[in-house]
């Protein structure tokens, strides 16, 4: 059952809420994903509200360029990345260890060969 959950980057210029569940964690070994240790959630671009922030936002794009890779000025939290899913509709990959009162060590997690991807 999907619950809303709070979060943002480390000083707090990013903040948004999501509705999701969090049974589907993934953990990808893409260069990226490995370097930043990312545990990763994705949901429907609805299901995302950033509600402060959008101005402190950089973006980094790599290898195709099909995912915003956002995070703050400030701090260099990375806490979200916006997409396309493979369906098409607009997504948003949540960093689960960037919401609030979450036990991300707790979570179960699946694994992506995103390396070799």
């Amino acid at each position: 059952m999907p619950k809303t959950y709070a979060g943002g980057c480390h000083c707090g210029k990013v903040r948004y809420e999501v509705e999701m569940d969090l049974e589907s964690v993934v953990m990808c070994n893409c260069s990226m994903c490995a370097k930043r240790n990312w545990k990763l959630a994705f949901v429907p671009a609805d299901a995302f509200t950033l509600h402060s922030g959008t101005h402190a936002l950089t973006e980094y794009r790599f290898n195709t360029g099909h995912i915003a890779h956002l995070f703050c000025a400030t701090c260099g939290v990375a806490s979200f990345s916006r997409g396309l899913g493979a369906d098409g509709k607009e997504m948003v990959s949540v960093n689960v260890c960037c919401l609030d009162g979450v036990d991300h060590d707790a979570l179960p997690v699946h694994r992506y060969d995103g390396a070799s991807a």
